[in-house]
């Protein structure tokens, strides 16, 4: 593992180029998976969008286009509430190899009543978890062909405080959103850990990296019209808080570093310098209740049941 006084300087807007890579990022259309994609896209590698949305897709493909010039990206459409679509979604990506996946999509409700996929799972686990599960196990042939791939899973700052209930994964017997929200998160960052020791332990090339946004908000955010727009109101009353959080396009810098530095290493967590919150991207201690090895376990034994298969059943 590398230490943190051994990782080389690191500018998050002098990036290293990246050309001949391949990166995919879910829910790469808007918010931080936005920014996380055009990041990557000056880097000169191809960058591919999956998105449920094909005219927001191509919104943000115009946009990084805009902005980047000889911006090589394009869209897949990508809906990971459906389960049984994504075995065709990754054959659309049309690629030899994949060099890494950035899991950033997802849904947030924050109302009742409680919803489910078509699939019959909690709307939020779905998606948030469960999706994301399976699209690695289709991407794992993938992952495997490129010499050093890397997944890269973004959870939130939302899963610090909140703890599985196994027995409850799909929140059927107390549904609260917020706490459904924050849970599928933290079972997202789970499978990142527990994703890594079993690819280890297969002696797979493929590693798995933890990353989280801190606090970022659309307020603090620049403007990519139509993907997104900052109302000068919205930033002069959203000041105070750029103490404390930061907008969108920095909350993608832990992502976007885990995708390209050398030093960053499988296992690890990485999140915002300040407090977790703001910042430069760094590499933090896992937290202790991500470190559980049961509940990872148990977890992980679970999503395969649900999803019937497992993404550390490495080919080869």
């Amino acid at each position: 593992m590398s230490s943190l006084s051994s990782a080389p300087p690191w500018n998050v807007r002098r990036l290293p180029g990246a050309h001949g890579r391949v990166f995919l990022v879910t829910g790469g259309n808007a918010g931080i998976g936005y920014f996380v994609a055009e990041q990557l896209s000056a880097t000169g590698a191809t960058v591919v969008l999956g998105s449920r949305n094909p005219a927001r897709a191509e919104a943000a493909t115009a946009s990084i286009r805009a902005r980047v010039p000889g911006a090589r990206v394009r869209a897949v459409r990508l809906d990971l509430a459906d389960l049984s679509s994504l075995g065709t979604a990754v054959e659309s990506l049309a690629v030899e190899r994949l060099d890494a996946v950035v899991h950033n999509a997802g849904i947030a409700l924050d109302d009742m009543p409680r919803k489910e996929t078509g699939d019959g799972h909690e709307l939020m686990f779905g998606t948030n978890h469960l999706g994301h599960f399976a699209l690695t196990r289709w991407l794992m042939p993938l992952l495997s062909a490129a010499p050093a791939a890397r997944v890269v899973t973004t959870g939130s700052f939302a899963a610090k405080s909140e703890r599985l209930d196994l027995d409850d994964l799909q929140s059927r017997k107390d549904y609260r959103p917020g706490r459904a929200y924050g849970r599928s998160k933290l079972a997202q960052m789970y499978f990142g850990i527990e994703l890594d020791r079993r690819l280890r332990a297969a002696g797979s090339t493929v590693a798995s990296v933890v990353v989280h946004p801190g606090g970022a908000l659309d307020s603090l955010t620049p403007s990519r019209p139509p993907v997104h727009v900052t109302t000068t109101g919205a930033r002069l009353s959203a000041a105070p808080a750029a103490l404390l959080v930061q907008g969108k396009h920095a909350g993608a810098w832990p992502a976007v570093r885990a995708v390209l530095d050398p030093a960053v290493d499988g296992g690890q967590l990485w999140g915002p310098r300040v407090f977790g919150l703001r910042g430069a991207p760094r590499r933090e201690p896992v937290w202790n209740h991500l470190s559980d090895p049961s509940t990872a376990a148990r977890l992980w034994d679970a999503s395969c049941g649900l999803t019937g298969g497992d993404p550390a059943a490495v080919p080869g």
